[in-house]
Order: structure tokens, then sequence, then C-alpha cells
């Protein structure tokens, strides 16, 4: 069942019928910025709110002790890599828990790791690409998905870039601090459900603005851009193709969901499976529109970083599959 089927049919009435637009450029566009404007609002405000309410309880000081002495190192990674997996947002979506968990106090590298894993590792690799390429694929992919989102968190936090996100986002309420205001006395349920509301609308009205920035550019892409362009330069069997396939793919912004047909057609067409990858990997977590929602949240030096760990880890994925045969 899809939940967002409301907000597609919304989109549809709006652009073709009160719009009446008929060229399809420009009504692909139109429809893609209403659907995904509306989509990603909705749930910038539902996700900063219960991550606001999760800010509010998390003993902070307890999880970083858990952490800090983990006996399996590198689990940590995983359990937010997991957690990537089956939160079905796209690179945009996932960013609202992103800023939450950094908030929280959890380590910058494992909420990259999720960050990374919820785009790249989700229902549509799960339950579509059996269909498409075989199980035996899927299960590879995945796996190796795991481990490049938790290698880029490792890769992170070695570098030690805490300070470079936007302390801004870092600011909210506690609950010893609610306590504390109103007397020492438990903060009432109606004190607190306004107390967790400002604290999301803080984020999502700041983030929103980039939400529209990106999802403006991606809707033009999405509309003007043809696919020819992209598979003319794709379908070259060289070692510069995957990482050609990185630089087309970011400009673009779509969901796995969206792009595994796309996927499925460059490969029917001889594009090589790993340099199809490699673009479906690069649309959905690196996209261009998504990297100006994240920016600000950190500095440029954290986002570039982000960009090349993650850069390289999508070509690790491409040269592994173009060199492996399954």
């Amino acid at each position: 069942m899809d939940i967002f089927k409301p907000i597609q049919i919304f989109a549809d009435i709006v652009t073709y019928n009160w719009f009446n637009i008929t060229n399809q450029y420009w009504g692909d566009a139109i429809n893609f910025f209403i659907y995904d404007t509306i989509k990603i609002g909705l749930l910038l405000i539902v996700i900063n709110y219960f991550m606001a309410i999760t800010r509010y309880y998390l003993p902070v000081e307890k999880i970083r002790s858990i952490l800090a002495s983990r006996k399996w190192y590198g689990f940590d990674y995983f359990l937010a890599a997991l957690l990537g997996v089956v939160t079905p947002f796209c690179s945009c979506s996932s960013i609202p828990l992103f800023i939450g968990f950094v908030g929280s106090g959890i380590p910058l590298g494992v909420t990259f790791a999720f960050l990374i894993a919820s785009p790249l590792v989700n229902e549509a690799s799960l339950f579509i690409f059996p269909s498409i390429f075989g199980l035996k694929m899927t299960l590879v992919y995945n796996s190796i998905g795991i481990a490049v989102a938790m290698l880029a968190g490792l890769v992170i936090q070695k570098l030690k870039m805490d300070k470079n996100v936007n302390p801004d986002f870092l600011k909210f309420k506690t609950q010893k601090e609610a306590i504390q205001e109103n007397g020492g006395e438990i903060v009432p349920l109606k004190k607190r459900l306004i107390i967790w509301w400002n604290d999301g609308m803080h984020i999502s009205k700041s983030i929103f603005p980039y939400v529209l920035i990106g999802v403006g550019l991606g809707a033009l892409i999405h509309g003007f851009v043809p696919r020819d362009f992209v598979e003319m330069y794709l379908s070259i069997k060289d070692w510069w193709a995957v990482p050609m396939a990185v630089i087309l793919g970011m400009p673009l912004y779509a969901n796995s969901v969206s792009i595994i047909p796309v996927v499925e057609a460059m490969t029917g067409k001889g594009i090589p499976i790993g340099t199809s990858l490699a673009f479906m990997t690069a649309t959905v977590t690196l996209s261009i529109p998504g990297l100006l929602i994240l920016k600000k949240a950190m500095n440029w030096k954290l986002l570039l970083a982000f960009v090349i760990v993650t850069s390289i880890g999508i070509m690790i994925i491409g040269y592994f599959f173009n060199f492996f045969t399954f």
C-alpha cells in the first residue's frame, strides 16, 4: 500500500486539471515538484515532532556510555545501517532523522551510517530487486550496501568532524531542563506537547526553504533531462564509466522505487550492471537536492567529506558488479 498515493493524486489533479498543463516536460516537472514538496514537507513535520519527543526523554549520557563501552567494535554502525534499511525514506526524507540522532548525542559516524544506508539499501532493493536481477545479486548488493554504509560512517567518525555540524540543530529542550523551568515539578502533558511542537517546527522551518530549492532543481532535471542523454555516456565500457555514472546521477533526484526500472532499462540496452548500479546509488544517496538540504545541518567541510567518502563507496559497488557476474 502506497501511503503517499493521495498526494500523487492531488499532484496530478493540480498539474493536469487545475493548471491544465499539456506539455509533457513541464507537466512532469511541476507534478514532481508538487508531489515531493508536499511529501517531504509532511515527513519533516511528523519526523521532527517525534524526534523532539525522543530527544526530550532520551538518556543521552547513558547512550554515550553504552556506545563508548561497546564490546563489539562496529556493531553500533551495523545497527544504524540496519535501521536505515527498514526506514523507507529517500535521501531528503531521512535527513530529519539524521539531525535528530546527532542532536540526541549519537556519534556522528553512526548517524552517517544510517543516512547512507536509508536510501541505498531499502524496501525497493529488498523486494523489487529479486524480480528483476535475481535473488543472488539482491543479497550481494544489499550486503555490500550495508558494508559501504558502515565503512563510510567509520571513516567520517575517524575524521573527528563533530564540530562541523550546525550547532543550531543541536539545541533542544530536555526533560531535565523543562522540569527545572517548571519549578521542579513534572511538566503537564499540554505544556510538553507545546515544547515538542516548537522544537520540531524550529528544525522543519529551518530546512524547508532548502527543500524547496532542492526539489525545484530536481523537478527541472526530472522533467527536462532526457534519459537518452545519460545512457549515451554510460554505454561506453571503460574504467571511467563508473565515476561518470556517479557524476551524472548526482544532479538527479529520485527514490529507489522509481529509479530501479530505469536501471533495468539501462542494463537492457547494454550498459554494464555495475555502471547502472553506480548511477542508481548516486541518484538516491548523493542527489544534489538532498545535499542542499543536508548543507543546512553542516558546513561545507563535513558535506564534502560525506560526498567523497560515499562516492568512493558507490564506485566500489560499481566496479565490483562490473568485474563479477551474477
